[in-house]
């Protein structure tokens, strides 16, 4: 469908925070955005409130030329009037209906059978939801929910019920039924991962408000303050000082170490007080100097503090004057004989440092 969904709402629970969110999201094709943030940062009330299954206090919804709500005028369509698929994260799929009598509520004829054979649920059409694996139970969810051959599909953090390795498998295959079905569709989800491996776009939600959004790969990169930069898992955010400016670079202080960084045009004059934010996979470790000379600008003399194994990776903490997170594979880490009190070389490349304007 053509246009785009306007959001601009202010709603409030209880005591809690009051929770505003104001996006514009394209659906045309099988766009995905991701609504990002911890938990109870307002993801789930701003999908309730699209939805219709919330009224948000004041504001309005548009999706295209149709005002879905709109407080001044007392404007609430109901859900289904909205013409939305919804996937709650516990699926909620009726536990006395078949599969297939679960997919035909709302649709009619050839649809169920068509729907059945895309989710690979045919052989499982008489069985009962209590005789489901986690991931069918999602499939089953998902073919419900376009059924009524919504014109949106929003999703309420639908791989979250899932054990780590049905999660992980489920990833794909949901990006991919998202991309066959030709639905534009809006995900909620907490986990860096899946916010990465679904979205086309992403919209950060911290503390109820909207903080940024745009491209997923541009919002992760270069994130436009610190509290997203760690809500998007930039392990390393430090206070810093301006020294110099000169040929689209930047000199900075942390601490008593000093890096350079690509100049981003908002870094201020020297003397200017802003933050640095360094990914750990963008940290390599060292133990000698290299005979061969590298791109890498930041070569900083360090201390491990810690290794901590997760997996097949291994998280250093080092000690540079400042705290620099880095990652390295469990290889790596064995290979070079990464232990706690060794000294190392800590290498980062300045185009690997997002410089952040403080406040």
């Amino acid at each position: 469908m053509a246009g785009e969904l306007s959001v601009d709402i202010r709603k409030r629970h209880g005591g809690g925070p009051e929770i505003a969110a104001a996006l514009r999201l394209p659906l045309g094709g099988h766009s995905v955005t991701v609504l990002f943030g911890p938990s109870g940062a307002g993801k789930t009330t701003v999908l309730r409130c699209i939805a219709g299954l919330d009224a948000p206090d004041s504001g309005s919804i548009r999706c295209g030329n149709e005002v879905w709500y709109d407080g001044a005028r007392s404007i609430h369509l109901a859900p289904q009037q909205r013409r939305v698929g919804y996937l709650s994260q516990d699926y909620a799929v009726f536990p006395h209906l078949t599969v297939r009598r679960n997919v035909a509520y709302g649709a009619r004829g050839a649809a169920v059978d068509d729907l059945l054979a895309r989710f690979d649920l045919t052989s499982l059409a008489d069985r009962y939801p209590r005789q489901l694996s986690g991931g069918q139970l999602q499939r089953v969810a998902l073919a419900r929910a376009l059924a009524p051959q919504p014109r949106l599909l929003l999703l309420d953090e639908p791989l979250s019920a899932l054990d780590a390795p049905t999660r992980l498998r489920m990833r794909a295959d949901l990006r991919h039924l998202l991309a066959t079905v030709q639905i534009p569709a809006i995900v909620v989800t907490h986990d860096r991962t899946e916010a990465l491996a679904l979205g086309d776009s992403i919209a950060i939600m911290i503390g109820g408000k909207l903080r940024q959004a745009g491209a997923v790969e541009s919002v992760f990169d270069c994130p436009a303050d610190t509290d997203v930069a760690e809500a998007v898992g930039v392990e390393t955010v430090c206070p810093a000082r301006v020294i110099s400016r000169s040929a689209g670079l930047v000199t900075v202080e942390i601490a008593h170490a000093r890096l350079v960084a690509v100049d981003s045009g908002d870094t201020g004059e020297p003397g200017a007080d802003l933050f640095a934010c360094i990914r750990a996979e963008s940290v390599t470790i060292e133990r000698n100097a290299p005979g061969n000379p590298t791109s890498a600008r930041n070569r900083l003399p360090a201390r491990i503090l810690s290794v901590t194994a997760e997996g097949p990776l291994a998280r250093v903490v080092l000690d540079c004057g400042f705290r620099l997170t880095a990652i390295v594979t469990r290889q790596s880490k064995e290979e070079m004989r990464l232990r706690e009190g060794e000294e190392v070389i800590a290498v980062v490349k300045a185009t690997s440092i997002r410089i952040v304007p403080r406040g």
